[in-house]
């Protein structure tokens, strides 16, 4: 364990493989205290549907507006990472458990979702922009966007569209991989939890990467049959999200 300050949580050293262990644990809770999790997913999905919905025709936005809707999906689950807590505890669980933490008793938490809005918000405009002005030929539709900016033979579109998602969402990742559950579970203010979070990514950079991949790569699958994998995928990610947390950052005895 590395040396903290008495303000800053410690920060723990951890193996490579230890995401694979968090995404098994957090499927576990999910089979124990399925309902909020399904809860959670569904709204995540409907909210995707939505987005598809209004956005359908005008992919030229829809392409950042998924994207940025996925930034801020880790304080989304704010209320499942409560349930994993409880479980943890050997205390029982039910709907409201999940529910409590959408109270405005968390000011911190609710900086930060601020925060993350923001970012989301800048990504989205961004996104229609680039798309919009440099596109060849206009983008309204997944086929448009395959076509016109993917595939394109000539120029870099796509490449400089995922070079500006990458670095929109690498420090993004960095400050809220582990923040979001410290601040719910632990007394500590905005700027500790996110210093804490940058060192957790700094101090393993190489174990972080491959949980961030992992984290991408089964939301994306789940984005594919017409978003409907977020329901079950979302919650699973987010209980793991919980176990990273605690096997990462040092809590307090009493509740460890």
């Amino acid at each position: 364990m590395t040396a903290s300050t008495p303000t800053s949580p410690g920060v723990h050293q951890i193996a490579p493989d230890r995401p694979l262990h968090w995404l098994w644990q957090g499927m576990t809770d999910f089979r124990r205290c399925p309902f909020p999790g399904l809860v959670h997913g569904f709204l995540m999905w409907a909210f995707g549907v939505t987005l598809l919905t209004l956005f359908g025709q005008r992919f030229w936005l829809l392409a950042g507006a998924l994207s940025g809707f996925l930034l801020v999906a880790p304080l989304l689950a704010t209320g499942l990472y409560a349930v994993s807590r409880e479980l943890r505890a050997g205390r029982k669980v039910v709907l409201a458990t999940a529910l409590r933490q959408w109270t405005p008793n968390h000011p911190a938490l609710m900086r930060f979702g601020v925060l993350l809005a923001l970012a989301g918000t800048g990504w989205v405009l961004t996104s229609a922009a680039l798309i919009t002005l440099m596109a060849p030929a206009p983008v309204n539709s997944p086929g448009d966007f395959l076509r016109v900016v993917v595939l394109a033979r000539e120029g870099w579109l796509f490449e400089l569209w995922l070079l500006l998602g990458a670095l929109l969402a690498a420090p993004v990742f960095a400050s809220s991989v582990v923040s979001i559950p410290l601040l719910l579970d632990q007394r500590v203010t905005l700027l500790t939890a996110v210093l804490t979070s940058w060192r957790v990514v700094l101090q393993q950079p190489g174990t972080m990467a491959i949980w961030a991949g992992l984290l991408m790569g089964l939301t994306v699958l789940a984005l594919l049959p017409l978003m409907v994998g977020l329901i079950p995928v979302m919650p699973v990610l987010a209980h793991a999200s919980w176990h990273a947390y605690t096997d990462l950052v040092e809590r307090p005895k009493a509740a460890a």
